[in-house]
């Protein structure tokens, strides 16, 4: 049996979530690595500058996935709550009850996910 749509969307909500952690993470670890590079004297490391610019380019690339993804979570949560009134299997309702409750959770304080149609009811 193939899988029907809500678990679809929910399946492709947690993923972006997922997706969206994993570049917090990422994104943590180069603030790290940047503030170690900061930290050295110049007769450490020949190459610290171009090291440093390096990870200071990828940080702000990091950065710049924020938007998008955001907007994809944001597009896929939507996506998901429309399907919730339209199902009645209570177990795949209740999966994607806890996914969207997930979502909230992880973007709570951030001010680009607001969502229009406020918390899954």
């Amino acid at each position: 049996m193939p899988p029907s749509q809500i678990q679809i969307a929910t399946s492709a909500l947690q993923r972006l979530l997922k997706e969206e952690a994993s570049y917090h993470k990422e994104l943590e670890s180069q603030k790290k690595r940047i503030a170690e590079l900061e930290k050295q004297t110049d007769d450490q490391d020949e190459n610290r500058d171009f090291k440093l610019k390096q990870e200071k380019q990828a940080l702000e690339e990091t950065n710049a996935v924020f938007p998008s993804l955001r907007e994809r979570i944001a597009n896929s949560r939507e996506k998901l709550q429309a399907q919730l009134e339209s199902t009645s299997d209570e177990a795949e309702v209740e999966k994607a009850k806890e996914v969207l409750a997930s979502a909230m959770e992880q973007q709570k304080g951030d001010p680009d996910s607001a969502h229009p149609s406020g918390p899954p009811q």
